[in-house]
């Protein structure tokens, strides 16, 4: 049986269906539409699931030809998603922690950074300034880290609030100095090391190699197209200097949804994709470790965009629906945000996932005794079932509850893995036969009944009456 498909009583059926002729239309047209809408001079999209690229297409013209999966763009600050991979690596091999202060690896780092941690840094959660002093890094030739940490130790680091979301290129800076400085190498080489080269990820490169878009700028009132300037950012690097293919960055969404035992885990990309600050500019609606995370028409998408002069780029990746868009543009500003959602949209309704089987599996199930069935937070319902794999689940039965998976610790003890109730302990507690009372989840009491006037509540007062 080949990759990607499963027995049914129908035959052997793909776990996602190929999308028709009438699918691959709509994504032609709506491509098409942000094209001509946003009077790009090219544009280039590719969609994939987990094992394989679905459909892509080129519009517009580059050197009077239509531009390929293989025709080069500027990424901008996706670049920032691979930077945060290489950062992640070092944690997870022990070489630091996201707790650490910068200065602990980066002593020459001024205030305003020092006293950062590396979490802060990836989640833009550090108050540290958005951009350089001027010239605008992104339309001059870059400098190196000495002159950039003199920059920031004279005109000052520091410009959010520390705690909350301010996105910061500076910061990445910061972070692919720090990549450098454990490594020994620069971090476009470690990159191409440690990520670029095991992923076959060839064609994304820290300078243009042809076939490539060049960057322009479209005047306003006019069909005239302006030259933009393609510089080398240098230290600025890791927060978007490189260049890549829809292709390459299908691929690149392939290991995000995989994850890879040789590079990184599955579990420390589920870290890095949880939400840490709440984000600022629609659509992000929060920010994880390196990446965008959204929602968009109920549905939870990360990511991350990007821009530089000249060039515009977006990836988006529906975790649940297990599919990717990718989107590259040679214009400094027209592509339409909402083009990769649609384009998502349209591969989820007419080639929908088919999930996998549910089978029993009585061999891995959790020891979670007496504890499965119904409980009562007050008078809201909630149920605890058991699932394979040893992690119980504990959700609302009403819509819009909070919930979460559950870990064994102890014996009667568990722990949130997720979720509003993330890392907060679970205690059963028992009377003297044995049989359980209730469950303090947090300070949250979960009851078999639901609780009623002149009720005792565990660790409360009685309810009022």
């Amino acid at each position: 049986m080949a990759p990607g498909q499963i027995n049914s009583s129908e035959g052997t059926v793909r776990m996602r269906p190929r999308l028709d002729a009438a699918g691959e239309r709509q994504l032609l047209a709506r491509t098409a539409r942000a094209q001509r809408d946003g009077r790009l001079p090219s544009v280039t999209v590719a969609v994939t699931d987990e094992r394989e690229l679905l459909w892509s297409t080129g519009r517009g013209r580059v050197d009077g030809e239509r531009p390929t999966v293989d025709t080069q763009y500027r990424i901008g600050s996706i670049t920032k998603t691979f930077t945060a991979v290489i950062v992640m690596q070092l944690r997870d091999e022990g070489e630091l922690a996201l707790h650490d202060r910068v200065e602990s690896h980066l002593p020459e780092v001024g205030a305003g950074i020092a006293d950062r941690t590396v979490a802060e840094l990836l989640a833009h959660a550090g108050g540290v300034r958005a951009e350089t002093s001027p010239p605008w890094w992104e339309r001059t030739p870059g400098r190196e880290w000495e002159a950039l940490t003199a920059d920031l130790g004279a005109q000052g680091a520091q410009q959010g609030a520390r705690g909350r979301f301010h996105y910061s290129n500076v910061g990445y800076a910061v972070l692919g100095e720090l990549v450098a400085r454990r490594r020994g190498a620069a971090w476009h080489e470690v990159l191409h090391e440690r990520v670029l080269r095991p992923l076959g990820l060839h064609r994304t490169t820290v300078q243009p190699v042809p076939p490539v878009a060049s960057g322009s700028a479209v005047h306003p009132w006019l069909d005239v197209l302006l030259p933009e300037p393609a510089h080398d950012t240098r230290a600025m690097g890791p927060a978007g200097q490189l260049w890549s293919t829809v292709e390459d960055l299908a691929g690149w969404a392939r290991f995000l949804l995989n994850g890879s035992d040789d590079l990184l885990s599955v579990e420390t990309l589920e870290e890095m994709l949880q939400p840490r600050v709440v984000g600022d500019d629609a659509p992000v609606s929060a920010y994880g470790l390196g990446f965008d995370i959204a929602t968009v028409n109920e549905r939870t998408l990360v990511g991350h965009g990007g821009s530089m002069p000249g060039f515009v780029a977006g990836l988006r990746i529906d975790r649940e629906e297990r599919v990717a868009a990718v989107a590259l543009a040679n214009a400094t500003t027209g592509m339409e945000a909402s083009l990769l959602d649609d384009l998502l949209e349209v591969v989820r309704l007419r080639s929908p996932r088919i999930v996998d089987e549910w089978i029993p599996d009585a061999e891995h199930a959790p020891e979670v005794g007496d504890l499965v069935g119904v409980w009562y937070w007050g008078p809201r319902p909630f149920a605890l079932r058991g699932a394979s794999g040893g992690r119980p689940e504990l959700a609302a039965l009403e819509p819009g509850g909070r919930g979460t998976r559950l870990e064994r610790v102890a014996p009667d003890e568990w722990v949130g893995l997720g979720g509003y109730f993330d890392g907060e302990p679970l205690r059963v507690l028992r009377r003297d036969d044995g049989e359980i009372s209730h469950l303090e989840l947090a300070s949250f009491v979960f009851t078999r009944e639901p609780h009623e006037p002149g009720d005792v509540i565990p660790g409360a007062e009685p309810w009022p009456t």
